[in-house]
């Protein structure tokens, strides 16, 4: 079994938390809805803590790797906190995403447009990653920044692969 080291998930601990990158099949036909989620889990000694974050903690950009295409993740910005109780995964699906500018080839256009129609034939990386920081209003933080440094941030990364099959005629 020397196929890629990724499989279609991952877990990877950071601290006080573990992120997991899932997806729900490790081959999807065409046509079928692409089921990738993160998992944020905090596992440290308080009951919870809060972490601030931009419109999501999480991040899912992709790269197809038969057509060498990436398929970005943009997400708004603002700082938005959430609370996470030890022991209770906080989870987010994927969403589609992907995006074009001016310069790219009407092929990748074609390509990112297709999306939303379900994912077209082809292998896919997930490149996921958990980006927060520990609010610094939450208890627990007082070790991570009450003396005027900057709080602690995380951004845990991993990957995960799947594939989509090519439509059967």
């Amino acid at each position: 079994m020397n196929k890629a080291a990724r499989g279609n998930q991952a877990e990877i601990t950071d601290g006080d938390f573990v992120y997991r990158l899932v997806s729900e099949k490790e081959e999807y036909e065409q046509g079928d809805q692409v089921q990738v989620y993160g998992e944020l889990e905090y596992i440290g000694e308080e009951d919870e803590i809060t972490i601030g974050h931009a419109a999501s903690a999480f991040y899912f950009p992709m790269k197809e790797l038969t057509r060498d295409y990436n398929i970005s993740y943009a997400m708004n910005e603002p700082y938005i906190t959430t609370k996470l109780k030890k022991g209770k995964p906080l989870r987010e699906y994927y969403k589609i995403g992907g995006g074009y500018d001016s310069r790219d080839d009407k092929k990748f256009k074609d390509f990112i447009h297709s999306l939303k129609d379900g994912f077209p034939g082809g292998r896919y990386v997930v490149y996921g990653s958990a980006d927060f920081v520990i609010d610094s209003m939450s208890q627990g933080a007082s070790q991570s920044g009450s003396n005027g440094e900057e709080p602690k941030r995380y951004k845990i990364q991993a990957e995960i692969e799947f594939s989509v099959s090519e439509e059967k005629e």
